[in-house]
């Protein structure tokens, strides 16, 4: 293993010594959770009357306080198909801990949706928010405190930042992260990709594109392409929150059932003691790895907003300058669609997270020293699981079983991690680099302004953007309607790169993991809602977009101009009483959270 690389080693630093103050409220609050956290026999007898009167089976281990009770909280639904494994886990999770003298009790729910069904919908904008909800639901959710150790069932995008947010408030006790997996593979990204862009132009009709998107989200378990809920279990291996190895384990086999069984089981190993809690396990160098993990792998264009908030949640504060220097020296070890043809499963079967990981902690790219759940630390992280004669056994990973997919890091498909961050006079915004060419890497072009990407979509089909152009949508951050996904406008803008035109995106929105081949400058911040600069372009200005010098700016004098209006806020469906998410949440940056601005974190 070589040394730890000199410019990680400078950036964690930085990010120790600025999260200082944060960092120790943080652990001493912890620390006094720890303390006075009561025996659960010290309990009034009504308290646990209650907390035990739905046990059934374990009422007699409750009553005598046997062992260690787990808490489990659940973003179980059987809508999104990643969550609809989760239907049966507690019944299983409670065989489980049986099997070692625990129990389980679901703490409780948590909302779970999905960004795929909202995506272009008014939903979208209840999206971004709903990490939020689902931290403060498992607050609620473990505010019973009849609970010695947590168990997080959750994959999807916001969904996991939430879990963590709200469970590292209650990070005096060990968690573990329970994945379900991926669906298996279905058609050919490059073909759903074709079809899509097909459609777009009025060459294929409503009926094969759903045949199409069917054919590619077909079955229970995560999306198979590399967006932010793939992302999510990457960095969750990273950061040593799970199993070793459970990320990219499908659903229903007999592989995916030990990972599950071992987990319940290490949480009642780790119960009652202070030595794995999440407050231990989530420190300045786990989301160091986190980040390096997003970097590594091509990820999530969406955790630029979640590891801020995730880490603030903590106390640690990380901002885009840190993602950015990091970025300049973690090499791209992995091309998984869109950066590649192929998906997770493919990703795993070449080698997967334990081969990434591997491959970091060789050549000093991450942190080896973190504090995990397994036993065996983050060296544990480097090996695949499998299925031995006396049951889960793990192995050492090898070389890559595609180069195409995965590469080692003396020969990386690039030398930096792809997610530049670009600045200049109309803000920050993040530039992922990794899945767009290089020559096109800079764009400079008459801009066409939009507040809606309905109207981008109009525009594009009454031919009026068959030109170079940079697409600006703006009033889409946190405090204007919730920083809604604009992946929908992929298509489109990618069907005019392949007319040969020079076109960009800019927008204080957010695109998905899946942002594809066209260049753009998201989470765009200060965002025009009261103000920002990009409130002041107008059609016609000239706009400049390069991932090579970090820039994002335009000619225009903007001091000069009127800010556009602000837009009333959108109203049905619910979006009226986010309102409050909207009035408080904080810029992209550092999260975009109302939560935990109002929480002072």
């Amino acid at each position: 293993m070589s040394e730890l690389n000199p410019t990680i080693r400078r950036v964690t630093e930085r990010v120790i010594e600025k999260s200082r103050p944060s960092r120790l409220s943080y652990l001493d609050l912890m620390d006094r959770e720890a303390d006075r956290k009561t025996d659960r026999s010290s309990m009034s007898c009504s308290v646990l009357a209650h907390a035990y009167a739905g046990a059934e089976e374990d009422q007699a281990a409750l009553k005598a306080a046997r062992g260690p009770n787990i808490g489990i909280v659940t973003a179980y639904n059987d809508m999104l198909s990643a969550h609809q494994p989760y239907g049966r886990y507690p019944e299983r999770m409670k065989i489980y801990a049986r099997e070692v003298g625990a129990t389980t009790q679901v703490a409780g729910g948590t909302p779970a949706m999905c960004d795929g069904v909202t995506q272009g919908e008014d939903g979208m904008e209840l999206s971004l928010f709903s990490r939020d909800v689902i931290a403060l639901s498992t607050g609620v959710a473990l505010s019973h405190a009849v609970y010695e150790a947590i168990a997080c069932l959750g994959i999807c995008d916001k969904i996991v930042p939430g879990l963590l947010i709200g469970a590292l408030r209650f990070g005096h006790l060990p968690t573990i992260f329970v994945p379900s997996g991926p669906m298996p593979s279905g058609i050919s990204n490059k073909e759903k990709q074709k079809t899509r862009q097909l459609f777009a132009e009025g060459k294929v009709g409503r009926e094969e594109l759903l045949a199409s998107e069917m054919g590619s989200y077909h079955s229970p378990g995560t999306c198979t392409f590399y967006g932010t809920a793939n992302s999510n279990q990457m960095m969750m291996e990273m950061m040593g929150l799970h199993i070793p190895g459970a990320a990219f384990i499908q659903p229903g086999t007999k592989l995916r059932q030990l990972l599950d069984q071992k987990a319940v089981h290490r949480l009642a190993e780790l119960a009652g003691t202070r030595e794995n809690t999440l407050a231990k396990c989530v420190d300045e160098k786990a989301i160091i790895n986190a980040a390096i993990g997003l970097l590594a792998t091509g990820g999530s264009t969406n955790h630029a907003i979640h590891i801020p908030a995730m880490a603030r949640a903590a106390g640690i504060q990380f901002d885009w300058d840190d993602l950015s220097e990091l970025s300049s020296v973690v090499p791209l070890l992995a091309r998984v669609y869109p950066n590649g043809s192929g998906d997770v499963n493919h990703f795993h079967d070449a080698g997967g997270m334990g081969y990434v990981i591997g491959e970091l902690l060789d050549a000093g790219l991450c942190h080896g020293d973190i504090v995990t759940v397994s036993e065996g630390g983050f060296s544990e992280y480097a090996k695949e699981p499998g299925v031995g004669e006396d049951g889960l056994v793990w192995r050492a990973v090898g070389p890559t079983g595609d180069d195409t997919m995965l590469r080692p890091a003396s020969d990386p498909f690039q030398p930096d991690g792809g997610m530049k961050l670009v600045t200049g006079n109309l803000g920050r915004g993040c530039f992922k680099s990794s899945a767009v060419a290089k020559e096109r890497w800079t764009v400079e072009a008459p801009c066409r302004v939009f507040e809606d990407q309905a109207d981008v979509k109009k525009a594009f089909q009454a031919g009026e953007l068959d030109r170079d152009v940079v697409v600006v949508v703006r009033f889409q951050g946190p405090r204007a309607n919730g920083m809604p996904e604009l992946h929908s406008l992929t298509p489109p803008l990618g069907v005019l790169q392949d007319r040969g035109y020079r076109v960009a995106l800019v927008t204080d929105g957010r695109m998905s993991g899946a942002s594809g081949k066209v260049p753009a400058a998201i989470h765009v911040t200060p965002e025009a809602f009261g103000g920002g600069p990009l409130a002041r372009l107008r059609d016609g200005d000239i706009v400049k977009l390069c991932a090579e010098t970090g820039e994002l700016s335009t000619t225009a004098d903007l001091d000069a101009r009127e800010v556009a209006a602000d837009p009333v806020p959108h109203v049905g469906l619910g979006r009226e009483i986010f309102a409050m998410f909207r009035q408080f949440a904080d810029g992209a940056e550092r999260g975009a959270s109302a939560m935990l601005t109002t929480a002072g974190l």
